[in-house]
């Protein structure tokens, strides 16, 4: 018995004292447990806050062959299953009798294939019939588990999606933004440790190691999701009309190189991305294109900048022989149009022109100099990732002629875009900009991101110059190509291209690519957009007529939304019924969905008032209007009502609006409001505008007739006199873009249009 208690002694002493810290922290390890706390990724959203993508709450489904097989629920489990997840039943059968190597069945089996990062709603009948299978075998448990985890979720589906970009399954980033951005949308996961009893309930006082979480950072881009949405529609018409292997389109503002959209056909989904995975390719920073005409406008600044353009000069068209060269460079309608002016040279998009301009009179180094200093032949810098270069080949005579009016030449769109962006904004070239500003939750700091200036390439005189000869391409609906960009009422410069595609070393004579570039207002650029058509099934169609209308359509409502008033008024009784748009009836509905009805037509409205219903409005509902023109929504009644803004107003729609509110105008000039000023006159609120008459299409003040229309709606206060809507106005497209058409029998150096 003593030398039994001395062992017990002996061996209490060796635990207690010896290994007393080994076993201690043994059991420290038994009483802790540790959580981790999922940090949350960025959210990524356009300029106004309107959210591309998110987390949001998912769940995993994961099964316990064990249970299930020890209750005998196998069958039951993978016909519920199959029915609510679509998972095979071979799939599930594999997962449900998972067994380990000894032949017992596993407990815990995830059903990765097809139970992954399931919605809320899927989860809600995973639930339902796991408790409907417990009440009808009578068990507590039948091996079905949900546990939540974070999905990223895109709301805005297809739109802007190979821009976003996508995150795989296992959540790594894959292209877009979210592989670009990825560093600061990913967040730090957190911890929690601390001491448990034996029901797995904390330790009041036990000791907690705690980390929080923190989530990454928020990416606001520089994307208008109207305007994004405008192009999409677009690109999609393209799509339905000339079913194209792909379309691209941008639109940005030329005077900070914001992007306000960038759209790819195909489309895709990125929250199933798996479906058509290969549609993610974003062809605006990835694709390199022979831009044809489109980049004569390049070669055009250029001119302009080292004296050597002169409008009204003449020269022969049809071809130009070049030493070294054994056949003619041709221009598109092989006979040409004789002896024209470089200026018609431009409208009609003639080779020969542009030869003459940028190979004979600019000479290699120059012509080298102005396309390297536009951009091309390297990156934008935009902050994405994969961008191509695009090169210019310029080793023979013929590549150095041929590239003045866009052959031999592969440029991407953005490149496109950013080098007339500088002929637009007054000669500077600036770095493309996708995002606005990154904000860190934690810090509640916010990094706003600056248009960054590369270099200026060519003068504002030049750049003014190079606008007004652009604009004539597309005003003059006789001899220019870019017609169909036109729209009444604005100043619109723009150009057409077609370039022929590469096929097996050879141009082909049936697969273009045709495009069109421009920008609007011409005096005050608020908009450039780019869109490229690979392919069309029509091998006799140019951008002029692909590309232009989608411009046209584009521009003319992105405008409207910017508020941007026309530069002159148009002739109000030849108003073509393309242009004209119905004013829909909007009284007595609610304000949303008034909002909504305008917004769906691309109209711009004011609210006036806070309320909810819309008791008047301004036009008249079924009334023909300008697309350009605004629509006041009355909402509450005269003594609630505060001045709404009556910039761009004519002088008749003002005095109704402002009759509507009870207080007195008092008109200064003519034409339409530039200014308003609230004042007490002799105790009476009075309101002061100062009108002026819009630009005429020579640029000058156009106030013919203005006075005596002004006295006129002073005097009858007549607000249903059809010619009082002075706001602007849209032109047709008309013509079906005359010396467009692709010649199949031109040789290899005929190009675009």
């Amino acid at each position: 018995m003593t030398l039994l208690f001395l062992i017990l002694i002996s061996r209490i002493y060796f635990v207690q004292v010896v290994e007393g810290a080994k076993y201690f922290e043994l059991a420290k390890k038994r009483w802790s447990a540790a959580e981790e706390i999922v940090a949350k990724r960025g959210t990524i959203a356009d300029r106004d806050g309107n959210v591309l993508a998110m987390d949001t709450i998912t769940y995993n489904v994961s099964v316990n062959p064990k249970v299930i097989n020890e209750e005998g629920l196998t069958e039951d489990i993978i016909d519920g299953l199959h029915e609510i997840l679509g998972i095979s039943k071979e799939e599930l059968r594999k997962n449900v009798t998972a067994k380990k190597e000894d032949g017992t069945y596993v407990v815990n089996r995830e059903m990765r294939k097809g139970g992954w990062q399931i919605d809320k709603t899927v989860a809600d009948k995973i639930r339902a019939f796991r408790e409907e299978l417990s009440k009808e075998k009578k068990v507590t448990g039948v091996g079905i588990d949900l546990a939540e985890s974070l999905k990223r979720y895109y709301p805005r589906k297809t739109s802007a999606a190979q821009l976003v970009g996508y995150l795989d399954r296992d959540g790594a980033a894959m292209t877009g933004i979210e592989a670009s951005f990825n560093k600061q949308l990913t967040g730090t996961n957190g911890f929690i440790k601390y001491e448990k009893d034996g029901k797995r309930v904390q330790l009041a006082e036990g000791e907690v190691e705690f980390q929080p979480a923190k989530n990454g950072q928020n990416v606001n881009l520089t994307i208008d999701s109207e305007i994004q949405h405008y192009v999409e529609e677009a690109l999609q018409e393209i799509v339905k009309e000339y079913a194209p292997k792909s379309a691209t389109a941008i639109a940005a503002d030329p005077n900070t190189m914001e992007i306000l959209a960038m759209a790819n056909t195909p489309q895709y989904d990125p929250n199933e991305f798996w479906k058509n995975n290969s549609n993610s390719y974003n062809h605006a920073i990835k694709s390199l294109y022979e831009p044809g005409s489109t980049f004569k406008i390049v070669t055009l600044a250029a001119a302009v900048e080292e004296g050597v353009f002169n409008p009204d000069e003449m020269y022969k068209s049809g071809q130009i022989k070049i030493k070294g060269i054994p056949r003619p460079i041709r221009d598109i309608k092989r006979e040409g149009w004789g002896t024209i002016s470089f200026l018609d040279g431009l409208k009609y998009s003639s080779n020969v022109a542009f030869v003459k301009l940028g190979y004979e009179r600019l000479g290699e180094q120059k012509l080298r100099d102005y396309y390297t200093n536009f951009g091309f032949g390297q990156k934008t810098g935009i902050q994405l990732g994969s961008e191509l270069s695009g090169s210019i080949r310029f080793q023979y005579a013929s590549e150095i002629a041929n590239a003045t009016f866009g052959q031999g030449v592969s440029v991407t769109p953005i490149q496109q875009v950013a080098a007339v962006a500088a002929v637009a904004n007054g000669g500077k070239l600036l770095q493309p900009q996708i995002v606005k500003s990154i904000t860190d939750p934690t810090t509640k700091t916010t990094k706003t991101i600056e248009p960054k200036v590369v270099r200026q390439v060519i003068s504002e005189e030049t750049s003014r110059k190079v606008g007004e000869y652009l604009e004539q391409v597309v005003s003059d609906q006789d001899k220019g190509t870019g017609k169909n960009a036109y729209i009444e009422g604005y100043r619109v410069a723009g150009k057409t291209g077609t370039a022929q595609k590469v096929i097996n070393n050879e141009y082909s004579a049936t697969k273009f690519v045709v495009s069109f570039i421009g920008y609007a207002p011409v005096d005050n650029p608020k908009i450039v957009v780019y869109i490229v058509v690979d392919e069309p099934n029509d091998p006799l169609v140019g951008g002029g007529k692909v590309a232009a209308p989608a411009f046209k359509q584009i521009v003319l409502k992105s405008l409207r939304k910017m508020g941007v008033a026309p530069n002159y008024p148009t002739d109000t009784n030849d108003l073509k019924k393309e242009v004209s748009i119905t004013v829909p009836e909007l009284t007595k509905l609610q304000v949303a969905q008034a909002k909504a009805e305008l917004k769906a037509k691309g109209m711009t409205f004011e609210l006036v008032g806070n309320g909810k219903t819309v008791l008047q409005q301004i036009p008249a509902g079924g009334s023909s209007a300008h697309p350009t023109q605004k629509i006041y929504l009355i909402t509450e009644q005269r003594e609630k009502l505060a001045i709404p803004d009556l910039k761009g107003v004519s002088l008749r729609d003002a005095l109704e609006i402002t009759s509507l509110i009870g207080i007195r105008l008092i008109p200064d000039g003519e034409g339409f409001v530039v200014s308003q000023k609230e004042e007490t006159l002799n105790n009476v609120r009075v309101l002061k505008v100062t009108l002026a008459p819009p630009l005429s299409k020579d640029g000058e003040q156009d106030a013919a007739d203005q006075g005596s229309d002004s006295e006129a709606a002073i005097k009858e206060g007549d607000s249903d006199d059809p010619q009082t809507d002075e706001s602007g106005g849209a032109g047709s497209a008309a013509g079906k873009g005359e010396g467009e058409a692709a010649d199949s029998n031109a040789n290899t150096n005929a190009t675009g249009e």
